[in-house]
């Protein structure tokens, strides 16, 4: 397995694991599945674990804890708080007080059956908590050896300064694929200069990039995606014909949609990580299968020019989740 480091001590694997789906969001859950999926993805070099104590209102650390249970000294464990969700999985908001980040932190060992998180993020920004305060209370749990390295999600270059000049961030995670490239520029740029390595979630735009859903009715009734601003309407059309450049590309490589769309995050430079999700031992297989993938200069211009900043159609969160974004 090739790797790639977070900040300046954290080596991972170059492809991550992202968990999310494997108890809400994307249809139904079946969790022998999901562990069978996760020892596979360990035994065939996948170190970095994503999961975050809202994923199934905790049961995706649950469930992650019961997969690495006998396999934890090889496992980068990340996990994240910050958003509040009730017993009924009612969303009550974010938080980032610094007696909520030692609550939350505690919460997550207690469910992940471990004694220290390698990688702990603010999953989103608390606007009415300074950064510097959420940071500093993350801190304390390094100090105490119960958190190796934190991180941040979706949070705006000039955040990421400030808790950098808290606490070393090892790591930023925010959305990045073909079809979201807001991180290029300012955000990016500032990783860099800091140090700080780059997790792209949803690398494979929530499944879209694949080339799987081809009509809406493809996306399962009971699937987050049915309700997602880019799945609906005309936006779902729009995006399909993006998506025509990644198959077309795909045909002529003799891979998989979905090994081209990671082929290009994975592109972007070595301090970055995506970490595609599945449930799907199968599709471990073919996302580790694209870091074999040299897509050429030719190849990277033709999907640049397919898909600029921007080009997807509708926006990656309904308005409530945009403000929590770029925080």
């Amino acid at each position: 397995m090739k790797t790639r480091r977070l900040g300046s001590r954290l080596e991972v694997s170059a492809i991550g694991l992202g968990c999310m789906g494997m108890s809400e969001f994307y249809g139904a859950t079946d969790e022998d599945q999901a562990v069978a999926a996760i020892h596979h993805a360990l035994d065939r070099g996948i170190t970095l674990l994503d999961t975050a104590d809202m994923y199934g209102v905790g049961h995706n650390e649950k469930l992650v804890g019961r997969a690495i249970r006998d396999r934890r000294d090889s496992v980068v464990l990340a996990t994240k708080f910050g958003n509040m969700r009730g017993d009924k999985g009612e969303f009550l908001g974010v938080n980032g007080r610094p007696e909520y980040v030692r609550q939350a932190c505690e919460a997550s060992l207690e469910r992940l059956g471990v004694d220290v998180i390698d990688l702990y993020y603010q999953h989103r920004v608390d606007p009415e908590t300074p950064i510097e305060e959420t940071v500093g209370a993350m801190a304390e749990l390094v100090r105490e050896g119960k958190v190796r390295h934190l991180g941040l999600s979706e949070a705006a270059a000039a955040t990421v300064r400030r808790a950098h000049a808290e606490h070393p961030i090892a790591a930023l995670q925010t959305e990045y694929s073909l079809w979201s490239r807001v991180p290029e520029g300012e955000i990016l740029d500032t990783c860099r200069e800091l140090g700080i390595g780059f997790v792209a979630y949803s690398p494979l735009g929530r499944g879209m990039l694949t080339g799987q859903f081809q009509k809406p009715e493809d996306i399962p009734e009971d699937d987050w995606r049915r309700h997602h601003p880019r799945f609906q309407g005309e936006n779902f059309g729009r995006n399909l014909e993006l998506v025509r450049e990644v198959e077309a590309l795909a045909r002529e490589r003799a891979v998989t949609p979905a090994q081209v769309a990671l082929a290009w995050v994975l592109s972007r430079g070595r301090d970055v990580v995506p970490i595609p999700g599945t449930r799907h031992a199968a599709y471990v297989d073919r996302n580790i299968a694209a870091l074999d993938l040299e897509l050429t200069a030719d190849e990277l211009q033709r999907l640049d020019r397919a898909f600029p900043p921007g080009a997807a159609a509708g926006e990656r969160y309904h308005a409530a989740g945009m403000k929590t974004v770029n925080g």
